[in-house]
């Protein structure tokens, strides 16, 4: 079973998110950041874009991933809506993912909050329960 829930905070807002596998917790942390952004029930997979990182820490590999995505999004307009997520462990942790979704058009997929950057704030993967809680700044 996995998913994600919203955590409040006193200045910024995060995710706790869970999965079978730490790679669909991955996945639902980076659902979970796109719906603070916007609507991504109305995001269809329109287009594909492949997202590599690599970390020596868990901690590093998320936030190097959820960063990734937030940039795409700020730079190329890209609104991300489904992830299938491969987590290797070679000499550091490799993360290759396949990224759907759309261009983003504030009509269409609203704007529900402006995301500025992931924090290492709070910050937690835990690779043996598949969960991971995250703080974004706002």
């Amino acid at each position: 079973m996995s998913g994600f829930e919203l955590i409040d905070h006193t200045a910024d807002v995060g995710i706790h998110a869970w999965g079978d596998s730490i790679e669909e917790a991955f996945k639902e942390a980076a659902l979970g950041m796109f719906s603070l952004i916007g609507d991504t029930g109305k995001c269809e997979r329109k287009g594909e874009m492949i997202v590599v990182v690599d970390n020596e820490e868990w901690d590093g590999l998320l936030v190097d991933w959820l960063s990734e995505l937030l940039y795409a999004f700020d730079a190329e307009h890209v609104f991300l809506c489904d992830f299938d997520v491969k987590i290797e462990k070679k000499e550091k942790l490799n993360l290759i993912a396949r990224a759907f979704g759309e261009t983003y058009v504030p009509k269409k997929h609203g704007m529900h909050m402006e995301i500025k950057a992931v924090t290492y704030h709070m910050l937690k993967v835990d690779p043996e329960r598949a969960e991971i809680r995250v703080l974004f700044d706002i």
